[in-house]
């Protein structure tokens, strides 16, 4: 199975709501070349402004814009972290240590999991749900 791409996440929200490339493309304020290049893959996608219109227009959820910037973080050709990420990881030494372990360890799914369950539970309590 081809894995998601930015382009093709963009064209998807753009035909659900049945916007035209040229439409969209005045909408987020760059030129039609340039989003249908976006598109095709020919181009990544690197401005967090443009990102931040893309989620207002398509009204995105959290997941949704997490993923957003999961794919254009991969449509570069210099591998990134996500957009809301690095700000996060910079401001916290926790963060980077963590990271570091779990790459040194070489961390697995399962215990990624385990950790993502354990603060998704405090989230929970925290929330009061």
């Amino acid at each position: 199975m081809e894995e998601l791409t930015i382009g093709q996440f963009i064209i998807s929200k753009r035909t659900e709501r049945n916007i035209s490339l040229r439409a969209f493309a005045k909408k987020i304020d760059i030129s039609p070349v340039y989003l249908c290049n976006i598109e095709k893959g020919r181009r990544p996608l690197t401005s967090t402004e443009i990102l931040d219109k893309i989620t207002n227009v398509f009204l995105l959820d959290k997941a949704e814009k997490t993923l957003l910037l999961d794919l254009a973080a991969k449509s570069k050709d210099i591998p990134i972290v996500a957009s809301d990420l690095p700000a996060y990881i910079n401001e916290n030494d926790i963060v980077r240590v963590a990271l570091r372990t779990a790459k040194d360890i070489d961390a697995t799914d399962e215990e990624w999991q385990e950790f993502i369950d354990k603060l998704e539970s405090r989230k929970r309590k925290t929330n009061g749900g």
